[in-house]
């Protein structure tokens, strides 16, 4: 065999002459047919693929009715009407029908001898068992797709002997991870159920990405030309794309990756991001004894109108009776005198609502309250207040904690909503428009008048939803309430009156998980529609569609600069989107199951994301490497937080505990100087070691988890017997 290969660039296709032997070369990740002598005489030239595609078209316009633009289409392409109805030309008078437009599933036609199929298979796990323990974790990866295509070819030739044997023989082989795929491939056992199965969509939208050494590359070539294994080499062209990289082998953490379609192309994750902060507003700070009274602490801080909705214990109004104090200095606090990070975007690269006066005032009671914060670590880990549900006979899916920790909202599974204060202050509503009028605007405490005591409690109802509720979000100025359910709508609340302004509809499924821009305005929901959708609250259309998972968007959060969202899927992938043009800046893959949290750090540098699989892995988004891999929970993370000076991370799970995180270690990891370069084909193995405690709740599963402005961590959840 002749075992010059010919030169790899950086993230390239890989293409490598023939062997000595005849047999054809390994040409991953290109549409280049392979030779005559390798393919069975199903396969078509390039022209004539072009031709076939073009009847497929002008045969479902046929079917549609569309006679209009099938005539168009024909008048442009120079084809007859009866080349449309015969199919001519593309199979050389083949009976078979032509190809639907909708599916490309000619691509197993012809596929082999139904009989050397479990020879062929079991020669590449062979292959792969008695492999170099070096190699062996990447060769891995190469079973489970070839398995799928293998009996994809199978069911679509309808070979009915061959397909049930094939599949019971090799399938517990797999990882464990592919347990659900592997259980829907399964039940494939008809042509016709081909075009419904979410696998094969899956398949079909892109081809299966494994990355291999160029040792580990040589040895699966040797082997395939030694066996004349022609039938692995079609699959290995058409359907994966195999990106070879100069370096050593990458160990087991590495190789299984996990993703549905395999792991992420590296130029997918080379897109420049500006991940830098924006610079803070000058902001005007009065002293600690002008904003004590004000302020009240972190719970009942802020000066929006949500804030002064919530009345003190007795319904009761302000205290006039008090002296004035003299007005001492204020200190102009926030961005005056920082320079502006080089890595974070234009102010206006996307349009940003205007702080308020009452977001104004938060932001200064948040800085004061920053200076009393206390700084977490090894040594001093986070107090935790937990809120247990009792009673939630009505299923908890979904809760929130407003910013300044003053609100809980809650979603039930049967459609309703609940927001509590947690402060000993209860909820009001505004008062009735003829009562707003009899206000007097020009008294010093008009705030305060407007709110009606007579409608204070310690909860507000909100009914609205026609299905379960899956998710609640706060605006930043604790003014409104976001909620998605499965009856496909987005709805938001005022918190001034506790009733629904606007229902949003785009999904035509049910909503997982809805969110509010850092900055308010924009906000993203995700869908079972493998759709995350960006909006505006003045707006009753999205504004983006973010799409390219290949399955649920489970979960997604805004970046902490607003000009990025992160999205986490059922597909085992997670993905960075830039807000201005929609398109996909990161893909992460190395999670085994669902992902149903995630977290940007508070610099914006750093993203934690959590699943199905027990798994929380630490992210650097600048080179979209993974950092470390932190395990102990026992079932899905559903809750994720960095603290506020992200010294640690805190996770909570449905094993019903709360897990700390020492991710300042990692942070210093990376940045220090002797990390490796990203560069490097393969990445330095992820941290471990990390945890700082666990923390077990009285069978509670953690739902949601926050950290107030002074990095007491809160946590919520339904008791369950």
């Amino acid at each position: 065999m002749d075992s010059n290969m010919a030169a790899v660039q950086e993230g390239e296709a890989v293409k490598t002459e023939s062997g000595a032997s005849g047999a054809p070369a390994i040409v991953p990740g290109c549409n280049v047919p392979p030779t005559p002598s390798t393919v069975s005489s199903g396969a078509t030239t390039g022209g004539e693929a072009d031709r076939r595609t073009l009847l497929a078209v002008l045969n479902f316009l046929q079917r549609q009715g569309l006679k209009s633009a099938e005539e168009a289409l024909r008048r442009e392409a120079g084809l007859a009407a009866a080349a449309v109805t015969s199919g001519s030309g593309t199979t050389g008078g083949s009976s078979e029908p032509p190809p639907d437009v909708s599916s490309v599933l000619s691509a197993y036609r012809g596929g082999g001898d139904s009989t050397q199929y479990e020879t062929y298979y079991a020669g590449l796990q062979s292959f792969v068992e008695s492999a170099l323990d070096s190699h062996k974790a990447e060769l891995q990866l190469l079973l489970f797709p070839v398995f799928c295509h293998m009996y994809l070819e199978l069911v679509y030739n309808e070979n009915t002997q061959a397909t049930r044997p094939f599949f019971d023989r090799f399938h517990g082989y797999q990882e464990s991870y592919y347990a659900d795929d592997l259980r829907l491939l399964g039940s494939l056992t008809r042509r016709d159920q081909l075009e419904q199965n979410e696998v094969l969509q899956s398949f079909r939208a892109s081809k299966f990405v494994i990355r291999l050494s160029r040792e580990a590359y040589v040895s699966l070539r040797r082997h395939l030309t030694e066996t004349h294994s022609t039938h692995l080499l079609v699959i290995l062209q058409e359907h994966l794309y195999l990106d070879v990289y100069e370096g050593l082998p990458r160990a087991r953490p590495h190789a299984t990756a996990g993703g549905l379609t395999g792991e992420s192309r590296r130029e997918a994750n080379r897109a420049k991001g500006f991940l830098g902060l924006l610079r803070e507003p000058d902001l005007e700070v009065p002293p600690d004894e002008d904003d004590e009274d004000a302020g009240g602490g972190s719970a009942t801080a802020g000066g929006s109108a949500a804030a002064g909705g919530m009345a003190g214990a007795d319904g009761g109004g302000t205290d006039d009776s008090k002296a004035k104090k003299k007005k001492p200095k204020k200190e102009v606090v926030g961005g005056k005198g920082k320079k502006q990070d080089p890595n974070a975007p234009l102010p206006n690269r996307i349009p940003l609502p205007e702080l308020k006066d009452g977001e104004r005032l938060d932001k200064v009671l948040a800085l004061r309250e920053s200076n009393r914060r206390l700084r977490l670590g090894p040594n001093t880990p986070p107090s935790i207040c937990f809120y247990t549900l009792l009673n939630a006979y009505q299923g908890l899916t979904a809760c929130d904690i407003s910013d300044d920790a003053g609100l809980l909202a809650a979603g039930f599974a049967d459609s309703s909503m609940r927001v509590w204060s947690l402060t000993p202050r209860r909820l009001r509503h505004v008062k009735q428009a003829h009562e707003l009028a009899l206000v007097e605007k020009a008294a010093d405490d008009v705030l305060e008048r407007v709110w009606d005591d007579r409608t204070a409690s310690e909860f507000k109802l909100l009914l609205g939803h026609g299905g379960p509720v899956y998710a609640t979000a706060f605006s930043p100025d604790r003014a409104n309430l976001l909620s998605c359910s499965e009856d496909g709508s987005v709805r938001l609340w005022s918190l001034h009156t506790f009733s629904c302004l606007v229902a949003f509809r785009g999904h035509a499924r049910p909503v997982w998980d809805v969110s509010f821009s850092p900055h308010g305005y924009h906000f993203v929901s995700a869908g079972c529609d493998r759709l995350a959708r960006i909006w505006a609250t003045d707006h009753p259309q999205p504004l983006r569609l973010l799409a390219g998972h290949l399955s649920d968007v489970n979960v997604a959060r805004f970046h902490p600069n607003s000009n990025y969202v992160g999205t986490g899927s059922a597909d085992r992938t997670v993905r960075l989107w830039d807000v201005l043009n929609g398109a996909a800046v990161r893909t992460l893959t190395g999670h085994k199951g669902p992902i149903h949290s995630l977290c940007f750090s508070p610099n914006g540098k750093y993203l934690a994301t959590g699943g199905a699989d027990g798994r929380v892995m630490l992210w650097d988004l600048n080179h979209g490497t993974l950092i470390a891999e932190l395990t102990g929970h026992t079932d899905t993370v559903y809750a994720l937080r960095f603290s506020r000076d992200a010294e640690v991370l805190a996770s909570g799970a449905a094993d019903c505990t709360v897990r700390i995180w020492d991710v300042a270690h990692a942070f210093e990891e990376v940045e220090s100087e002797d990390f490796p370069p990203p560069s490097l084909a393969a990445p330095p193995d992820p941290l471990t070691g990390l945890s700082l405690g666990s923390y077990a709740t009285k069978c509670s599963p953690v739902v949601h988890l926050h950290f107030t402005r002074r990095n007491l961590l809160l946590a919520c959840g339904a008791y369950t017997s």
